[in-house]
């Protein structure tokens, strides 16, 4: 291996140390969604309370990772990732220990700080220490293969570990976790330079990281107050009126967050974002709907319903190991298209799903389909989103793309929640109760079944207007994803078919 920046005699132990740092932030995502009933009643939470132990993690998170990013690059990703890892480490604890329902919610916003900061931390240090070539291609997945596995597996042991010692237990072990990452990271992670140069844009970072709160809260909120709720308007309204300020500072400042040189030194990071962005629409689809349909529909218990997302998980890290080679073979263009592709059948094939069905029928084949399609895209796509970002930006572009994924997510979820959520109360005027809601959801995977087919054939006109590949830092081996997100919203949480319907 040439040597590099940040260069270790031991690159795979420092990987381990860079996807386990991960797999704990995607666990943390979704180790609560089992969990909720019991955090409800064990600290008191209302309605509203319970939807925000998991909002105020996704909320943090997405509105701080273009800043978490650029400070990765400017303070060091060691230093930043050591941080962060600290930080979420501490705010677990606090979080198990939560008596009220305000401390638990804001442990759940440290909890999103600390990833924030973790994620394009590690990102750009996994890029640091595999230069473009094979070793890259391997290490891509890897990542992909342990951290697509995150989110499943915090479904599984929340159940577990609910059921055995209560619900602050979901908490603790993921602080236990994240304090032996910390300690890994720095036995086997070595430091790697700070950009040269250059300071915070904190005019900038304050108005994108407002806009991108008011946006995700306006979204989450809309869900359970509807579209025309004043304060759903004064978000979106208080959204754009940040973006513009955001893009005045912008235009300003002579260190700005988001550099023009971003987009123009890789040619394609404009295309590989929107793509992401549309990408990240759909999948909450699979992780907000198909839960609800095995609990709500089939009966499943939680930890059965956790047992379910196994094999989705075991499809997603062999797509992820898989991704490197079939690019290879059949180049980074057509891998995405048909990567989007496989996943949207498996999306249509879910939108037959029947109020008499049952899991092996309705969801085991079409979740390994959406397994396989969802990690190959998403390994893709990251890495036409930092495809040839000079190395001093690399934590700001993994920032980026993580932040469209997390947009396009809360978008997706607040439109097709409410779409379902009509189908499902107009059907139930004529249909018993679950054919009604098992309505609802076929619409829902219909429809993310048509965006993910019309981004499979949008995939080939924005990648070649993006500019042909140049130099050896293709596609394939570009920086790996952190892996296709877990749920963000809760197993538990009905189909919003109207205002102040949740559990």
């Amino acid at each position: 291996m040439q040597k590099h920046p940040g260069t270790t005699t031991r690159p795979w132990a420092a990987l381990a140390a860079l996807a386990a740092a991960q797999f704990t932030v995607m666990l943390a995502t979704s180790i609560v969604n089992v969990a909720l009933p019991q955090i409800r009643s064990g600290v008191g939470l209302s309605d509203g309370g319970t939807t925000w132990v998991v909002n105020a993690y996704g909320l943090a998170f997405g509105a701080l990772l273009l800043a978490g990013g650029r400070a990765a690059d400017l303070l060091g990703r060691r230093r930043v990732l050591l941080a962060g890892l600290g930080l979420f480490a501490a705010a677990s604890l606090a979080a198990g220990l939560a008596t009220t329902p305000a401390a638990l919610i804001a442990a759940r916003a440290a909890q999103g700080l600390g990833a924030a900061a973790i994620a394009p931390a590690a990102l750009a240090l996994t890029m640091d220490l595999f230069p473009a070539g094979p070793g890259r291609g391997r290490a891509l997945g890897v990542w992909g293969a342990v951290s697509g596995a995150g989110g499943a597996a915090g479904v599984l042991l929340g159940g577990v570990l609910t059921q055995a010692w209560g619900w602050s237990w979901i908490f603790h072990a993921v602080a236990v976790g994240a304090s032996v990452v910390l300690a890994a990271v720095a036995a086997f992670v070595p430091p790697a330079p700070a950009a040269d140069g250059g300071r915070f844009d904190l005019p900038g970072t304050a108005a994108v990281t407002l806009a991108l709160t008011a946006l995700v809260w306006g979204l989450t909120s809309a869900r359970r107050s509807g579209w025309t709720d004043a304060r759903v308007l004064g978000a979106f309204a208080l959204a754009a009126v940040l973006l513009a300020v955001f893009a005045l500072v912008e235009r300003r400042h002579p260190n700005p967050l988001l550099p023009p040189r971003l987009f123009t030194a890789g040619a394609r990071v404009v295309a590989g974002n929107v793509l992401m962005a549309l990408l990240g629409s759909v999948w909450i689809a699979v992780f907000f709907f198909l839960p609800l349909y095995q609990q709500q529909v089939l009966g499943s218990s939680p930890l059965i319903t956790g047992l379910g997302q196994l094999p989705l998980a075991a499809a997603n890290m062999l797509g992820s190991t898989l991704a490197p080679r079939i690019s290879r073979r059949i180049g980074s263009t057509a891998t995405v298209t048909t990567a989007l592709l496989t996943e949207a059948g498996g999306l249509l094939w879910l939108a037959r799903i029947s109020a008499h069905g049952s899991y092996p029928a309705d969801v085991l084949g079409p979740s390994l389909l959406i397994g396989l399609g969802l990690s190959i895209a998403f390994v893709q796509l990251t890495a036409l989103s930092v495809e040839g970002v000079p190395r001093a930006d690399a934590g700001l572009a993994g920032g980026l793309v993580n932040t469209t994924r997390q947009v396009g997510g809360a978008i997706g979820l607040a439109v097709l929640a409410t779409l379902a959520g009509s189908v499902t109360a107009d059907a139930a005027t004529r249909q018993p109760h679950l054919e009604a809601l098992t309505a609802g959801y076929r619409t829902a995977f219909g429809i993310a079944a048509a965006v993910l087919a019309a981004t499979a054939l949008l995939a080939p006109a924005l990648v070649r207007r993006g500019g042909p590949r140049t130099g050896p830092s293709s596609v394939r081996d570009a920086q790996a994803h952190p892996g296709p997100p877990a749920p963000t919203t809760t197993a538990h949480h009905p189909l919003p078919i109207a205002p102040h319907t949740e559990k």
